[in-house]
């Protein structure tokens, strides 16, 4: 089954790297892989836009069916594949309330981010104004402790919303990504804790972005948050 499918994806992408989660997750090791480039702007490639008109990553195709965003991505392969490996949605119905919370909690999270990660990238230098850029330091302050409030909330072992599922294979990327960025572990030590708790979990392990191989710790952007 999984031969039919085909994930275009970025090194360091936490979009592309859910649904990599989700695959393996699964049990759908052997599908088909393209890595591309946004240094290089593959995203924008012919290819690429056949499939997804947006020119964005991860775009992914199983058969002839296309999903491209990734929480539609992680969504389509649970239901398809709802009885094969991991369950990721709960079936008690207050865990998959939960989930369904923390999940889309996560795109919050993922965006504020990317305004501090990476403004400079994000904003012409014309139009960059250093009160924006504390603006959105201090939204991903909030952002932050509100993550750490949640899972100070979780039981010891615990992840996000129960035994392991759609809202940590959102929630983990975000939460790796801060970390490589230099967060603090003395000031948010339940998501070091969280962070700590999966790294090491073969779906996670096996799809840990190349590019943080080769760079294990990338600038301290959040060091001081």
């Amino acid at each position: 089954m999984a031969e039919s499918m085909t994930l275009y994806w970025c090194s360091g992408s936490p979009p592309c790297w859910r649904v990599m989660i989700t695959l393996e997750e699964k049990n759908l090791q052997g599908y088909n892989q393209k890595l591309l480039s946004f240094e290089k702007n593959e995203q924008k490639s012919e290819e690429v836009l056949a499939l997804n008109p947006r020119g964005q990553f991860p775009t992914f195709k199983h058969g002839d069916i296309i999903v491209n965003e990734s929480f539609a991505a992680c969504l389509y392969l649970e239901s398809q594949f709802e009885s094969q490996g991991t369950r990721l949605i709960p079936e008690n119905p207050k865990e998959q309330a939960l989930m369904y919370q923390r999940m889309l909690e996560g795109l919050n999270c993922y965006d504020k981010l990317n305004w501090v990660i990476y403004y400079e990238l994000m904003v012409p230098e014309d139009e960059r104004h250093e009160s924006a850029l504390k603006r959105h330091r201090e939204a991903l302050t909030t952002e932050l402790k509100l993550w750490e409030g949640y899972l100070q909330n979780v039981a010891e072992g615990s992840y996000l919303a129960g035994d392991f599922s759609l809202a940590d294979v959102i929630g983990f990327p975000n939460v790796a990504v801060a970390v490589f960025f230099g967060l603090s572990a003395e000031r948010y030590p339940k998501l070091t804790e969280y962070y700590n708790l999966l790294k090491d979990r073969p779906s996670i392990k096996t799809s840990w972005p190349p590019y943080w191989f080769e760079s294990k710790q990338g600038p301290e952007v959040l060091k001081d948050f």
